[in-house]
């Protein structure tokens, strides 16, 4: 297998942090995104829609979205379970998982791609080229607002984001964290859970990842 990473994404520190969690390490292919890189020929053959992370299989096959690379590699490496033990709980994993992409990751990337210099023309990923609109800039900073306080709700009753134990969906929530730091998003002394939670999950090896 080969995984194609580009530090400091987002989306692929996800997968890292996964494979630290199981102990695994898989050859790597780093890609620098503001050469753009990811738009070449070359990798367009294993990913048309010219994103991070690829997982690249023995047989050829390319895998990509975390989350369908994290449930390829815990089918590989089953132990320690990240995606729930019983129906009940890899439903709810996945559900939070959802939350948190739907209501966190997708509020820091418009907010960020719709302002930062960088993404002047780029504010969609993928292929095509779409102009920048600095209202959703806006926009996606207080959606991210709002899902930190979402998010420190939910923590004031769990110690972890979907099930009693540390689980994907946990990671996800994490990468999420930090990402909303790249829009000046923090947690505030009114999210003590948010807090709590973060400074444990800080801890873990695998958050240097």
């Amino acid at each position: 297998m080969k995984f194609y990473d580009a530090p400091p994404a987002p989306s692929p520190r996800r997968v890292r942090m996964f494979l630290a969690e199981k102990g695994v390490a898989i050859a790597t292919v780093n890609l620098d995104l503001t050469q753009g890189e990811q738009l070449t020929a070359e990798f367009k053959a294993k990913n048309p829609r010219c994103t991070v992370p690829v997982l690249e299989l023995d047989d050829g096959t390319c895998l990509t979205e975390s989350l369908a690379i994290c449930h390829y590699l815990e089918s590989l490496y089953p132990q320690p379970n990240l995606f729930g033990e019983d129906a009940k709980e890899q439903a709810l994993v996945l559900m939070w998982n959802d939350i948190v992409m739907f209501n966190g990751f997708a509020g820091a990337g418009e907010a960020l791609r719709n302002f930062a210099k960088l993404f002047r023309e780029r504010s969609v990923t993928g292929p095509a080229n779409f102009p920048q609109i600095p209202e959703l800039a806006e926009r996606g900073r207080l959606r991210t607002e709002h899902f930190f306080s979402e998010l420190d709700a939910r923590l004031a009753d769990s110690e972890f984001v979907a099930i009693d134990r540390f689980t994907v969906a946990d990671i996800t929530a994490y990468i999420c964290v930090e990402f909303a730091s790249w829009i000046k998003v923090s947690i505030t002394d009114a999210q003590p859970h948010l807090r709590r939670w973060h400074a444990a999950v800080s801890s873990r090896p695998s958050a240097a990842a």
